[in-house]
């Protein structure tokens, strides 16, 4: 499968999975005009911090309140993306002013942009060129353990090996 449309399943704590339910999963944005209905409804307290969002594999942007599990918001279904989102009033209009793939449930690779950029684009957000934070994910081949790359440091900071320069979370961890 190319990297754009590459699917993403839950790989978190199985405890998370349980929360899961159909009312609980995160709104599904199919154009503008949900958007803007979703986002008036939002409190200011929950406007000045990012939300939660899922990209499913039907390509629709779902939102849920920060604080919810992307598992959830995704219905425990497999993702095109995750991450965190923010969103700015720029004149008349709402922008996306900040976004990450931060989910380390999902843990998507960088290209999972590609699908989220879509999603933005088919409801007419205005966005960036790319993610405004991004995490690198890996899992680590010795000890199994999932790792957040920071400064392109490749090694494990669980039993010092190195780490694949790739994104390599396509299989489960064996230990969970």
């Amino acid at each position: 499968m190319d990297d754009a449309r590459r699917s993403y399943g839950y790989i978190g704590p199985v405890e998370l999975v349980e929360q899961v339910s159909p009312d609980a999963t995160g709104q599904p944005m199919a154009d503008s005009n949900d958007f803007s209905a979703w986002i008036t409804a939002q409190s200011a307290v929950d406007l000045a911090e990012p939300f939660t969002f899922v990209v499913d594999v039907s390509g629709f942007l779902r939102l849920a309140p920060r604080r919810s599990e992307h598992v959830v918001c995704a219905g425990g279904e497999p993702v095109l993306g995750a991450g965190e989102i923010a969103f700015a009033r720029e004149g008349d209009r709402w922008v996306v002013s900040q976004v990450s793939n931060q989910s380390t449930g999902y843990c998507p690779d960088l290209a999972s942009w590609d699908a989220l950029a879509a999603a933005l684009d088919g409801i007419g957000l205005a966005r960036p060129a790319a993610f405004t934070h991004e995490v690198e994910f890996r899992r680590c081949p010795e000890c199994d353990e999932l790792n957040v790359v920071k400064e392109s440091h490749l090694v494990c900071v669980f039993c010092e090996s190195d780490l694949p320069a790739g994104w390599n979370l396509d299989r489960g961890f064996s230990n969970r």
